[in-house]
């Protein structure tokens, strides 16, 4: 089982990092149209879309939902985690 929660650990952090780099290669011009970008954006996208909605961008340019979006994400691991210990020891 610890095999189950080392993958789980794994693909949140991999995902984790996919925001990261998602998020940075706004900072570069014409970065999110490459073909990288453009794979990372359908993969990250749906993820962080429902946090774009309800977080509005702080003055008008700072965009803060992706730190929430990340942070939600870890609680949701470690919750995930949590529940499926709980179910099987």
């Amino acid at each position: 089982m610890e095999i189950v929660f080392q993958a789980i650990g794994a693909l949140v952090q991999i995902y984790y990092w996919m925001i990261i780099i998602y998020i940075l290669m706004s900072w570069l011009p014409n970065a999110r149209e490459s073909s990288f970008g453009e794979i990372l954006g359908k993969i990250v996208e749906p993820y962080l879309a429902p946090f774009r909605r309800f977080i509005p961008p702080i003055f008008g340019m700072i965009d803060i939902s992706p730190i929430v979006a990340i942070i939600a994400l870890r609680y949701a691991a470690t919750g995930l985690i949590a529940i499926l210990e709980k179910l099987l020891m």
